[in-house]
């Protein structure tokens, strides 16, 4: 399969901006992204990284989401425990401890390898709770996001090659039948 890097720029910025409309995401919020560029390339997972393709899906989504505020968390892949690289600034207020990994292609993956050069002072840490998530290419983002994971249907369903699956996430409702809710938490 050839890849045109700017339409995958393009479809990545895509599904941010469709994720960031269908949820009430807010400056200081985290959005979770797990990519396999081995599967936008329309390869198996694990099996053929692409940094060129892994920088232009970090592009496409940092560059939405960094004007509004919003920190990008990169899912490193299962040869790095799916560690996260994130911003300094998003990992200290949230109590993160910094472990040492450096990520890169055939360990961590092409898209936290990205966002570790990409970022402006990046650190690496084991895990987080993220506000929202994208994953592209079937990498299990799960883990990262907060409790209660609420699909997001977008329309820009695959990049390149690979499936985008999107959530957003929500407050648990805890209580019995008596108990009322906020209807603005469960956007």
């Amino acid at each position: 399969m050839t890849v045109n890097v700017t339409e995958i720029e393009k479809q990545a910025a895509s599904a941010a901006r469709e994720l960031y409309e269908s949820c009430t995401l807010k400056a200081g919020d985290v959005v979770v992204v797990g990519c396999s560029s081995s599967e936008i390339a329309g390869g198996m997972i694990g099996k053929a990284s692409s940094p060129e393709i892994g920088k232009a899906v970090f592009d496409g989504i940092n560059g939405f989401f960094k004007p509004r505020g919003i920190y990008v968390a990169a899912q490193c892949c299962e040869h790095l425990n799916r560690a996260i690289i994130i911003e300094r600034a998003a990992a200290e207020p949230r109590g993160l401890e910094q472990v040492n990994v450096l990520p890169y292609p055939k360990a961590g993956g092409s898209f936290a390898t990205a966002a570790y050069h990409g970022f402006d002072e990046p650190v690496a840490v084991e895990s987080i709770r993220a506000d929202a998530g994208i994953d592209i290419g079937g990498t299990l983002i799960g883990m990262h996001l907060k409790a209660v994971a609420v699909p997001v249907r977008i329309k820009q369903r695959t990049i390149g090659g690979a499936n985008v699956v999107c959530a957003r996430t929500r407050p648990r409702l805890i209580g019995g039948e008596r108990a009322h809710y906020d209807a603005e938490l469960m956007k």
